[in-house]
């Protein structure tokens, strides 16, 4: 009888490590997987001292798809345009046509369209890739609240440092453009006005107001380079907050009803991505333009138009008479 009894006994706890082992198992499949829309890039790669984020391998597949199509389309070129050489043609042609817009002239539109056209494109197609399928090819990973889901392909245009360094390249860009157009000293003068401060001493005498004048206009020099660091954040907070708007949209509607109600609101976002890259690409052409204006100059032309002017009016007043 006891060993019957130690049998049943053994049997029984082997039953119960056969059930513990069993729910376990159930748990960790039914355990969620879940995905959140961060502020920040997600690192997919890690090297000893530098870490690929998701953000920068899609702006790394951007410049390849960028290269690709460039390379294709510079050995198709032909007299008689194809269909894929027609519509780039229409695009360069409608961008050239734009940038006149800005710049009123076609010398300087064509200075400027290279890098616009290539900040529109590259924004464009990482708005585009952000919310694309492939996003939901990725790594899962044990993060805080459980496993976490980390897509492979992040829109570049979603993180702040992407954004950022666009800005940074487009202003900084627009300064060097004018130091190459209008002279190193005229540009330094648009920021540090030192001959508003030399007219005190040279028009003193004919127009005392430029004692008062004079100061004021170096000091609106000072703003503007307040200014530049303004436009960086305007250009990088404005891309970067609509593109992380629209993918955090996507993501809640799909949560609520995942069928049919994300759709509209993918095609919404694809009318956002080109809106965005267009608005980036036009300020980056009106700052390249006003940096390679030179204010002295269009007051000197409108001077000249004014004496032309009154010239005219008194020739006709003698013939007249």
């Amino acid at each position: 009888m006891s060993i019957d009894i130690k049998e049943k006994i053994i049997e029984e706890n082997s039953q119960n490590t056969n059930t513990v082992t069993t729910t376990e198992v159930k748990d960790t499949q039914v355990q969620k997987i879940s995905h959140e829309v961060t502020l920040y890039a997600e690192p997919i790669i890690h090297f000893k001292y530098f870490t690929i984020t998701n953000a920068l391998a899609t702006s790394w597949v951007v410049v390849l798809i960028i290269i690709v199509l460039a390379v294709i389309l510079n050995r198709k070129i032909k007299e008689v345009p194809g269909k894929i050489q027609n519509l780039f043609e229409i695009i360069i042609d409608g961008g050239l046509s734009l940038c006149d817009q800005v710049t009123n002239s076609r010398v300087l539109s064509l200075k400027i369209f290279p890098i616009a056209i290539s900040a529109f494109f590259f924004i464009l197609i990482n708005n585009w890739l952000g919310i694309s399928p492939f996003g939901g090819f990725g790594l899962i990973e044990d993060g805080k609240h459980g496993l976490a889901f980390i897509p492979f392909l992040r829109g570049g245009t979603a993180d702040i440092n992407t954004t950022i360094a666009l800005s940074v390249i487009a202003v900084l860009g627009a300064n060097i453009f004018g130091v190459l157009s209008i002279g190193l000293w005229k540009t330094i003068n648009k920021y540090v006005n030192l001959r508003a401060l030399g007219h005190i001493f040279t028009k003193i005498r004919k127009e005392p107001t430029i004692i008062i004048v004079a100061p004021i206009t170096f000091f609106v020099g000072l703003i503007e380079i307040a200014g530049e660091f303004a436009k960086i954040a305007s250009l990088s907070f404005r891309l970067f907050g609509n593109i992380l708007a629209g993918e955090i949209l996507l993501v809640s509607i799909s949560v609520l009803l995942a069928f049919l109600a994300p759709i509209p609101f993918f095609f919404l976002e694809i009318l956002v991505g080109i809106v965005q890259a267009l608005i980036f690409s036009i300020l980056l052409v009106v700052y390249f333009t006003v940096a390679a204006t030179d204010h002295d100059h269009e007051k000197h032309e409108k001077n000249i138009s004014k004496i032309e002017g009154e010239e005219i009016e008194e020739i006709e007043d003698i013939v007249h008479a």
